[in-house]
């Protein structure tokens, strides 16, 4: 027993045993008067009797309540008493009272205790009538008439006042129900039938003497109005039940069992007005589960062993369906005396747990399929041999916060697959792999970290999402973190075995989902596995099939017709006095999304595409109007273009040239067209022809990466150029191989022989700059001079120089006053003569 228990029972017996006290004062002060009266007056023995047996029937012929296990009897007392205040000396009336009522409670066969008190609050009550009319001088017997009425009307209201205030605290406390709760239960029905019963027997009173037939009348109409109130507080009670089992029975449609059940607890102990409720269940899915609880809530659940014991008096019913079937037992626990329920509340309580029955039956199948389901759930998303996700939820999951983009940090993928495992499988067989496959896979999800998802994609292939990197750079490193969980050989079928793996490493990239980044993955993987390492990251540049090149081809269309192409310059410069020769126009390609893009990304899409003429007009309009610019800011250089080979296929290309060059007003000799070498090409009679007509208005030519083409020295016998440009592999190499450096050697020979201006590509270092021009290469271009810039920063460049001569972007090799002895192969280029 709790020790909340043992203080209310403490509060419990000192309130009844105070209760008793006040009785056995009351009932010794009636004695008193009694003794002292004896001599000398005569007793009203007819009268005692009368009033006695009418109270006697009175305290039996009630209306019974019961609240939890505790019987509570409502009677007609409190008009008996003011009759017998009218026949009676008060201090008879307290005698005759407890006589009465103990007669009655002895009858009932009532506990000890709960006689004691009702005696003794039924003989307080008689006394506080005798004190309320004694308060108006006012004492039995006496004659009813005016001077008694106040007296009669005092009595009238403290009587039940005096029984509210004595009983409502003893049965709180005996029943755990709140006094308040207990005082509003049918107060309108109580305080209304007390009023009409106390006016019937104030008339009574004052209509008997003068009408004997009120003798007769008074005790039917009294029993009549005590039949009516009896029948309106049980109406009232059924319709609260069935209420309350309406209400009961809409909760039970939840098909969530813990509702279900902890909802029957509270409103059957409600409802049956028990001290506990515990429902025992037996489906599948839940069997010997205990739940127990009041109308306060649920106190315990879990298993039926475990469950605390109750020292209480239960009710129990089986919860069986239509079909026989059974799913538990509901039982009501009743803590005090044992309990007969009412024949409605023995119908209320089958209604109540045929439902309970049903609703449990439904949850329960509810439940399984839920379970069903999560199982056939978690099975379509996980691997049956290693527990891990499958391909479908790294898809599902990948998606979802590749679709998030969250700042909180970098989605990347490590995919893998084991070296050598088919070895494992034909040697120790497919039992062995799989038990590989599952030790692989427990060690992947031990290092990996918790946010991170660890996924098998079938056969010896892994891959883990990371979530939330917070840094790209940390990609490779939780990769080999990952990987070298696998270095620690492990035990199967009694062997030793290492188990390596390759790896490739991707992060999320900027469009596409997670197909995307798998492709990436494994691009990278296989590119681990040809060049004989364990991890390797995955490089757009060594990726053939890059998709964000498919989505430029889209956007190729809208660029040109927003004109997001736009022309950066490079100087070309004299290599010995560091003076500006020309510019170099580059295309670049100002993306809305990827920024600024290098003509190796798009350049061989718009060659495919329709939009070749359309970009290559873009282009030459705005070299032109660069050259017209610099021409009017005191800088006429030539500006040089490259021109797609395909654009030689065009006839009417030279027209085009005409009439950009018209419209720009700029010299034919400004402009440069670079040719990339291509047999192909050289060999069309359509090409020859393009570029006669193009020599003839007086357009420069130059051969553009020179010696990286084919039959490059037949290109230069068929094509009229005016200059030759070194390629940049050979200029980085000619420090580190003989070969390189001769064939620079061999070209700036060549181009002098043949009257052309050679020009070396990708001028990187001052050390390049002098041994080009030792070996009679005039001009260069590279980032020594100036990396690719807009129109203004070259214009900005330009008029600033190098010591204070502008148009100059190096300081010269020599003093002017100089004398350079020129090695003695260099002679100067005499004018060559042009082909067709």
């Amino acid at each position: 027993m709790s020790a909340g228990t043992d203080e209310t029972d403490r509060r419990l017996m000192t309130t009844v045993g105070l209760v008793v006290v006040l009785g056995m004062v009351s009932v010794s002060w009636a004695l008193w008067k009694i003794t002292i009266s004896g001599r000398s007056e005569h007793s009203p023995w007819l009268p005692i009797v009368c009033v006695t047996a009418a109270l006697a029937v009175a305290n039996r012929v009630t209306l019974q309540v019961r609240i939890k296990s505790d019987r509570h009897f409502i009677g007609m007392e409190e008009v008996v008493l003011l009759f017998g205040l009218a026949l009676l000396p008060g201090y008879w009336l307290v005698v005759s009272t407890a006589t009465a009522v103990t007669l009655g409670q002895l009858l009932r066969r009532t506990p000890p205790i709960k006689t004691s008190f009702n005696v003794a609050k039924l003989t307080c009550i008689a006394a506080s009538g005798v004190a309320a009319a004694a308060a108006f001088h006012v004492s039995g017997p006496f004659p009813p008439n005016d001077r008694t009425l106040w007296g009669i009307i005092a009595a009238a209201l403290a009587i039940p006042l005096v029984d509210e205030v004595l009983s409502i605290p003893v049965i709180a406390l005996a029943t755990g129900t709140p006094g308040w709760q207990l005082f509003r239960t049918n107060v309108d029905v109580r305080l209304g039938g007390m009023i009409v019963r106390l006016v019937l027997t104030v008339i009574a009173l004052f209509a008997i003497p003068k009408q004997i037939v009120f003798v007769i009348v008074a005790p039917l109409v009294m029993a009549a109005i005590q039949f009516i109130s009896s029948n309106r507080l049980r109406e009232r009670a059924e319709r609260a039940a069935w209420q309350k089992l309406a209400q009961t029975t809409d909760e039970f449609n939840e098909v969530d069992l813990d509702i279900v059940l902890r909802s029957a607890v509270k409103r059957a102990a409600e409802l049956f007005s028990a001290d506990k409720v515990d429902v025992r269940v037996a489906v599948p899915v839940a069997m010997d589960r205990l739940v127990l609880g009041d109308a306060d809530g649920v106190q315990y659940d879990g298993p039926g062993g475990l469950a605390p014991s109750t020292a209480s008096h239960p009710i129990a019913v089986p919860l069986t369906g239509h079909d026989g079937a059974t799913a538990g037992e509901l039982r009501l626990l009743f803590r005090g005396n044992k309990v007969a329920l009412s024949e409605r509340e023995q119908f209320t309580l089958r209604a109540f747990a045929a439902a309970l029955s049903t609703a449990i039956r439904n949850a329960s199948a509810f439940a399984e399929t839920k379970r069903l389901a999560a199982e056939h759930e978690h099975a379509a998303k996980h691997d049956p041999l290693t527990g891990l996700a499958n391909r479908r939820q790294l898809y599902t999951v990948g998606d979802d916060f590749l679709a998030e983009r969250s700042a909180e940090g970098q989605i990347g993928l490590l995919l893998m697959d084991l070296n050598h495992f088919k070895e494992v499988n034909d040697t120790l067989g497919h039992v062995a792999g799989d038990e590989v496959l599952r030790q692989v896979a427990a060690r992947l999800k031990d290092t990996s970290p918790e946010e991170d998802l660890v996924v098998r994609l079938g056969g010896d292939e892994f891959a883990v999402l990371f979530i939330g990197l917070p840094a790209p750079a940390l990609a490779v490193p939780r990769a080999r973190e990952i990987l070298a969980s696998l270095d620690e050989p492990m035990e199967v079928d009694g062997m030793r075995l290492v188990i390596e793996a390759s790896a490739g490493v991707a992060l999320a990239p900027a469009r596409g989902g997670l197909e995307e980044l798998l492709r990436r993955a494994d691009v990278a993987m296989y590119q681990a596995k040809r060049a004989g390492n364990r991890i390797s990251l995955y490089s757009m540049s060594r990726d053939t099939a890059d998709i964000g090149r498919l989505a430029l081809s889209a956007d190729l269309p809208r660029a040109v017709a927003r004109r997001e192409f736009t022309v950066n310059f490079q100087p070309i410069v004299d290599l010995a006095t560091g003076q500006v020769l020309a510019t170099e126009a580059l295309a670049r390609w100002h993306h809305p999304d990827r920024g600024d893009l290098n003509p190796t990304r798009f350049l061989d899409k718009v060659e495919r595409s329709g939009l070749l003429a359309a970009f290559s007009e873009n282009v030459l309009e705005q070299a032109l109007h660069a050259a017209g610019r610099l021409r009017t800011e005191g800088f006429p250089l030539p500006v040089a273009v490259n021109v797609s080979p395909r654009s030689l296929l065009d006839p009417t290309f030279p027209d085009a040239v005409e009439e950009r060059l018209l419209l720009a007003e700029v010299a034919p000799e400004a402009l440069t067209i670079e040719l990339t070498e291509s047999l192909t090409l050289s060999q069309l009679d359509v090409v020859d022809e393009v570029l006669r007509r193009l020599r003839d208005l007086g357009v420069r030519l130059a051969l553009d990466d020179f010696g990286t083409g084919y039959s490059s020295l037949a290109t230069l016998a068929r094509v009229p150029v005016n200059e030759l440009k070194i390629d940049r592999t050979f200029v980085d190499a000619m420090d580190s191989t003989q070969a390189d450096a001769a064939v620079v050697r061999s070209t700036i020979d060549l181009g002098r022989s043949l009257g052309m201006l050679v020009v070396a590509e990708g001028v990187e270092s001052e050390d390049q700059r002098r041994r080009l021009w030792e070996e009679g290469c005039p001009a260069g271009q590279g980032h020594l001079f100036g990396r690719p810039m807009t129109l203004e920063r070259l214009l900005a460049a330009l008029k600033r120089g190098y010591g204070d001569r502008p148009a100059t972007l190096a300081a010269p090799l020599h003093d002017s006053a100089s004398v350079i002895r020129l090695p003695a192969r260099r002679s100067v280029p005499q004018p060559r003569h042009e082909l067709g």
